[in-house]
């Protein structure tokens, strides 16, 4: 089973159509909506959302530790945590941020500005943060389809800044094998960044054409990739 965690200002439903082929490949999948516009719930709490998840979606046949957890962009801050709770085979992170156990994110980006290149973005709009939609589409977005870019803008939730300013609750790297997604035209999160933490986490370090949005732009490939990983 692939459990799917979306982004920051996202729904689980930004996985649909990766999800559609996964079904067709025939694997089973859940993709909770993780807390991101409460504040008072941090990585643990997103964490425990997508491990009662797991646990409610999973049968039988699963075994309790055959599922591969995937975590796009600010969900991985909390996938480690996630695999400090329960077994699982793999962690895989699709652009993400990966934390520093005991550090909270915003002093990391403070010596890793790199991290996150999303461009500047422009006030007096109607998403997230006054942002407007050409800011949003030129950091997310860039490569999608028209329609589908709009309809994600138009569904769009507030972010809390908790997980950035809580000290990561991981007191130690999880021994899970880890893979790392980097998004060759990623304008959201920095590629020299993501090498480099690769290697701290000991991350297997795979390349994919496209922007930050791939469950949009790249649906059948980014699930192809994931069944791969499933068959090692």
């Amino acid at each position: 089973m692939f459990a799917l965690l979306h982004g920051g200002m996202h729904r689980g439903s930004c996985w649909d159509l990766v999800r559609e082929e996964l079904h067709r490949l025939g694997h089973r999948t859940v993709a909770p909506d993780l807390p991101v516009d409460d504040d008072s719930a941090g990585a643990r709490e997103w964490a425990g959302i997508a491990d009662a998840a797991i646990e409610s979606a999973a049968t039988d046949a699963d075994g309790v530790a055959d599922v591969i957890v995937v975590a796009h962009s600010i969900s991985g801050l909390a996938l480690p945590v996630l695999a400090a709770l329960r077994p699982m085979r793999r962690m895989v992170f699709v652009g993400g941020l990966l934390p520093v156990p005991g550090v909270t994110f915003a002093d990391h980006l403070a010596d890793n500005p790199d991290a996150v290149i999303f461009p500047e973005p422009e006030a007096g709009g109607s998403g997230p943060f006054g942002m407007t939609w050409e800011s949003v589409r030129a950091g997310f977005y860039h490569d999608c389809p028209q329609d589908i870019a709009r309809s994600a803008f138009a569904e769009m939730r507030a972010q809390s800044f908790t997980i950035f300013l809580e000290p990561s609750p991981l007191e130690e790297w999880p021994d899970v094998p880890s893979t790392y997604i980097l998004l060759r035209d990623d304008r959201a999160v920095g590629a020299s960044w993501a090498w480099r933490n690769a290697v701290r986490i000991g991350a297997r370090l795979i390349e994919l054409d496209g922007g930050h949005s791939p469950f949009f732009t790249r649906p059948v490939e980014l699930a192809e990739l994931l069944v791969d990983l499933a068959a090692e």
